[in-house]
């Protein structure tokens, strides 16, 4: 999974890239700092797995891993080669999802690019070049499709979505929420690799006193939420200055610190909590002495193609996968234990694994 931090110049992106990667990106107090995308390997923060590695006494423990990307600041006009805008929606297209931080705290000595704190603007101007690159996009090939449609009627469906797409983007909506009618429109739709069709998650980037309370009486983090659930998005609250202080604790340390500013969780594990949801995602587990390991797979893969996570031997040899709970193993203790109590279950290749699940496969090539 590859999520894209951006946002305007001077809003906190490569602050909260530096708290999330501690990849010492440059952050400093001008536009266009940030030239050429800074790239950060994390992993995902899994109690689980912590839990099962101390069962089995493993001698690894390997967690999933989220890679971010922190890209460069945009201006208005990226879309027509302003800044560095060309490079800047390149390096978008190539992520699974965006992480949008916004501005919503007020200091004097950090200057906005536009001059005064307004999150919905900034969240409009960015929204905007990609709209205006998607339409570019979109303009070719419709143009080119509608002129084939006529000689070709199997081609007739796909240029009548392009056309309702099309009026519902002019009307300064984003792709990602176009209505699809069916599974061919969804098809299509894929293979055009929008940008406005990446989820958002809007990271709201706020002052230390407010984070305790959720910024609950920030009224700039009121209005991303309302901006936000008009277009079914993720939003977090997040001190961008903050985390990163929270990034050269140990972990005895962090907690601590953590617990001192009223806070459970730091920025990191809500970032991360809120990235799996809009793109689908679920882990399942294995486990044993040499390893436990996190996999990242979609809901509703099935178990062969789970197993294919793993090596495409697993997947083109599948024969069966034995199943369990990962709570009802930790309560048991063991996967003997839980087998006597019936909690393990064997699958065939239509199971759809579910997000917990501890499995071993089985297979033969």
């Amino acid at each position: 999974m590859k999520l894209g931090i951006v946002g305007l110049p001077n809003v906190g992106k490569s602050t909260l890239f530096n708290s999330l990667t501690k990849a010492g990106a440059e952050s400093a107090n001008y536009p266009f700092c940030t030239i050429d995308p800074n790239v950060g390997i994390v992993t995902v923060p899994d109690e689980r797995l912590k839990q099962l590695g101390d069962l089995y006494h493993s001698k690894k423990v390997t967690p999933a891993v989220i890679e971010f990307v922190d890209i460069a600041g945009l201006v208005k006009g990226a879309s027509k080669g302003e800044g560095l805008g060309n490079q800047f929606l390149a390096n978008i297209r190539e992520c699974d999802a965006i992480v949008h931080v916004v501005r919503c705290f007020e200091d004097s000595n950090v200057v906005h690019v536009d001059g005064s704190i307004d999150p919905i603007r900034d969240i409009e101007t960015i929204n905007l070049e990609l709209l205006f690159s998607d339409m570019e996009i979109l303009e070719r090939r419709y143009a080119k499709l509608s002129k084939a449609a006529r000689m070709d009627k199997t081609l007739q469906k796909e240029a009548a979505m392009q056309e309702r797409l099309k009026a519902h983007m002019e009307a300064g909506n984003s792709a990602r929420t176009f209505e699809l009618l069916d599974e061919d429109e969804e098809a299509y739709f894929k293979e055009y690799g929008l940008l406005t069709a990446k989820p958002v998650i809007y990271a709201a980037n706020v002052a230390e006193d407010e984070l305790a309370d959720d910024a609950a009486g920030n009224p700039n983090v009121a209005k991303v939420r309302e901006f936000a659930k008009k277009e079914n998005s993720e939003v977090f609250v997040i001190c961008a200055q903050i985390e990163q202080e929270i990034a050269e604790l140990d972990d005895d340390e962090k907690q601590e610190f953590l617990e001192d500013l009223g806070l459970s969780e730091s920025g990191l594990e809500k970032l991360i909590k809120a990235s799996y949801s809009p793109l689908g995602l679920i882990s399942y587990l294995t486990a044993g002495e040499d390893e436990c390991r996190a996999w990242t797979i979609k809901v509703g893969t099935k178990a062969p193609q789970a197993a294919g996570k793993i090596h495409t031997d697993f997947e083109r040899g599948f024969i069966k996968a034995e199943v369990v709970n990962y709570q009802d193993l930790l309560d048991c203790k063991s996967t003997a234990a839980a087998k006597e109590k019936g909690l393990v279950r064997v699958e065939g290749k239509e199971y759809v694994v579910k997000d917990g699940d501890v499995i071993l496969f089985r297979f033969n090539v």
